[in-house]
């Protein structure tokens, strides 16, 4: 599979686990927009460099901790976007979990 973000690959480590979440949050946020509007390839686009981002912080020995519920949000978005979305998740779910992370990375700069 295609690396979408190879610069950031070697420093993604140096963030806290809240910015780290953050940026997933942002990359689903694109996705979700990018569906709103029909625009396939981009929301997909969008929605792989999510579960890219998902995968360098589950490689983040910082994070063995919260391993359970960080493969649970990727279990949940692969639901969401590439599968039958059986936990029926919506926007404004992955909206509101995603803020709370967003908002705790940009009260720690």
């Amino acid at each position: 599979m295609k690396i979408f973000h190879q610069e950031l690959k070697n420093r993604w480590s140096k963030f806290s686990l809240v910015e780290q979440m953050a940026n997933i949050g942002a990359e689903v946020g694109r996705a979700i927009n990018w569906r709103k509007k029909g625009e396939r390839e981009v929301w997909k686009n969008a929605f792989y460099r999510a579960l890219e981002l998902i995968d360098f912080t589950v490689a983040d020995p910082k994070n063995k901790n919260s391993l359970k519920e960080i493969l649970r949000v990727r279990e949940l978005l692969v639901d969401y976007f590439a599968g039958d979305n059986i936990y029926h998740s919506t926007d404004k779910d992955w909206e509101r979990y995603f803020y709370y992370f967003n908002y705790a990375a940009s009260k720690n700069k």
